[in-house]
């Protein structure tokens, strides 16, 4: 089938080849303790001396840990590095846990806050939750002091609200000091910090979804594995003419599976998945039992295995409260019932970053720790951050994996240099990757989405050495084309492909060569 200039490989009924087309005061002097309170004036910062801090122990000079909670055990009060004073809290990020301390701090109903902190690390993340309105946060990656700020409004009957700090997976130590909570003081006494992470609200402004969550999602991206430059394939449950494939014929390459698709039912938003018949009998009978026992061996040789939403047949659309929280809830069911991970967004006719980003959240805090989420747009939809998929994107960049762009069946596209590029070449990859990593995705959170063949796509393959050319180029600035970036990003996140079953026809390149190339990088 073909639609505007992007070609795809059909399948039977709904479904389709894979995505087609498309912080404290300004007062120098130490910190003041006010003996018998809980309240502490913070030194350092900008803020008018006159301001009353809510935070207790905001900078740390008790010398401890006192009314703030660490997941993990995983802070500390250090006497270096400090932004003023004798003390700073330390946290370190570990492989499974991003070092998140909280504190709770009693606030009044419709009342205006401003929150700050003045932090380091590599990456480190100020926020707030139970807000009652939009919750908010902001982050920075900076090894010298800077200083966070952020606001909130509470909501008509909010009491109090959430403070949190947090790292990056694995990504070492950040250190926090003179933390500045002003605005209205609470008239009941805070609980206490709760050893739970809050839910992390996105840079951008997110909706608070209709009923909370019953439990937080993960505030920063999961880790999916040993690799830190990660292979993702996506695996097709129909047949098409591509090697028909059992989840555990998957090439071991691959770090994580996207099962294609996800199909729309009657209720709007909702989604339900069911193995092919036709793929099942081609296979012969591959069955409920097998798909699942096959997942969950792919779990226990360290993979991550994901159900996908939409392709360029996909009908779901998630465009109010109600569709929304009808997305999460059936998503929800459909993990459960397989074992999935988490999901992958391959909507290829339009998204509504407000809502669907609502839906997404609400979902990883249903799933929890461990949560997947990739994305799969077309190029066009990533061409600047004013468009629905790239707002999306960044609006869940919190609990976001990776963005696998389609670097194929798009024509020439702009570049961050504001050059044309035709697909199928090197420069094509890197100077549109090259727009995400400028435009607020992290770099762990770029990937380059090829075909696996030529008869994967109607255009846009290239040589899987191409591939790794470009990654060289993005991580280390080595084997460019004519164009090369200004910046080196050593993180980035890796290389999808469309699909394993295609790739597995053409003799498993992709696997072999640009999996390896992923795997051995720094």
């Amino acid at each position: 089938m073909q639609r505007a200039t992007r070609v795809t490989h059909s399948r039977p009924e709904r479904r389709h080849r894979r995505p087609g087309a498309r912080a404290a005061l300004a007062s120098t002097a130490a910190l003041a303790v006010i003996a018998g309170s809980s309240l502490l004036l913070a030194a350092g910062g900008d803020a008018s001396a006159d301001a009353l801090n809510l935070l207790q122990n905001p900078g740390f000079e008790s010398g401890t840990l006192q009314g703030w909670s660490c997941t993990a055990n995983s802070g500390a009060v250090v006497g270096s590095p400090v932004h003023s004073g004798s003390h700073a809290l330390q946290a370190v990020p570990a492989g499974s846990d991003n070092a998140q301390c909280t504190q709770q701090v009693s606030v009044r109903p419709n009342s205006a806050y401003t929150l700050s902190a003045w932090v380091q690390g590599n990456y480190v993340y100020l926020g707030d939750s139970g807000t009652g309105g939009t919750d908010t946060s902001t982050w920075s990656t900076n090894a010298a002091w800077n200083q966070l700020k952020t606001s909130f409004t509470t909501g008509p009957s909010t009491t109090s609200v959430t403070v949190y700090l947090h790292g990056w997976y694995g990504t070492g130590a950040y250190a926090a000091d003179d933390l500045l909570l002003t605005g209205p003081g609470g008239e009941t006494t805070p609980a206490s910090p709760s050893t739970a992470p809050p839910t992390t609200a996105p840079p951008t402004t997110v909706p608070p979804t209709t009923q909370p969550p019953t439990s937080p999602p993960p505030t920063s991206p999961t880790p999916t594995g040993p690799n830190k430059h990660r292979l993702t394939g996506y695996w097709q449950d129909f047949d098409n003419g591509a090697t028909d494939q059992r989840i555990s014929d998957v090439n071991p390459a691959y770090d994580i599976i996207a099962v294609a698709f996800a199909n729309a039912t009657g209720t709007p938003g909702a989604i339900s998945f069911a193995l092919d018949g036709t793929l099942s009998s081609k296979l012969g009978g591959y069955t409920d039992a097998q798909f699942k026992a096959d997942i969950a061996a792919k779990h226990a040789a360290g993979k991550k295995v994901i159900v996908s939403v939409g392709g360029q047949n996909g009908t779901i659309s998630v465009s109010d409260a109600a569709s929304a929280a009808n997305f999460a809830n059936s998503a929800y069911s459909v993990i459960q019932a397989y074992g999935f991970d988490g999901i992958d967004i391959d909507l290829e006719n339009g998204v509504n970053s407000t809502y669907m980003s609502q839906a997404l959240h609400s979902l990883a805090a249903k799933v929890g720790s461990g949560f997947v989420l990739t994305m799969a747009p077309q190029t066009i939809d990533m061409q600047s951050t004013g468009m629905e998929y790239f707002k999306l994107a960044l609006a869940t960049k919190d609990i976001l994996t990776i963005v696998n762009m389609q670097y194929y069946n798009s024509g020439s596209m702009n570049g961050c240099d504001g050059n044309v590029y035709s697909e199928g070449t090197e420069n094509f990859l890197t100077a549109l990757a090259c727009i995400q990593l400028q435009g607020g995705l992290a770099p762990s959170q770029v990937g380059l989405g090829v075909p696996a063949s030529g008869s994967a796509a109607g255009g846009g393959y290239l040589s899987p050495s191409v591939v790794d050319a470009a990654l060289d180029c993005l991580a280390a600035g080595t084997n460019c084309g004519s164009f090369k970036p200004t910046t080196k990003w050593p993180g980035i996140g890796g290389a999808m492909t469309w699909s394993t079953n295609w790739d597995a026809s053409n003799g498993s390149s992709i696997a072999t060569s640009v999996g390896g190339h992923l795997h051995a990088m720094p």
